[in-house]
């Protein structure tokens, strides 16, 4: 085998493998923003209730 090929092979498999890992962190990322805003938005309507 040539090296080149085993290059080309390494790369081909890895482009795949880095758009499914990009796509998964940044869902996750997503996900966990939208949990920690929603944490945010329940302290702030605990505080509101408390001074009226």
């Amino acid at each position: 085998m040539n090296i080149a090929d085993i290059i080309f092979q390494l790369f081909v498999f890895a482009v795949p493998v880095i758009f499914i890992a990009i796509f998964f962190l940044s869902w996750r990322s997503f996900k966990m923003k939208k949990e920690q805003l929603n944490r945010i938005e329940e302290k702030l309507n605990s505080i509101n209730k408390k001074e009226h």
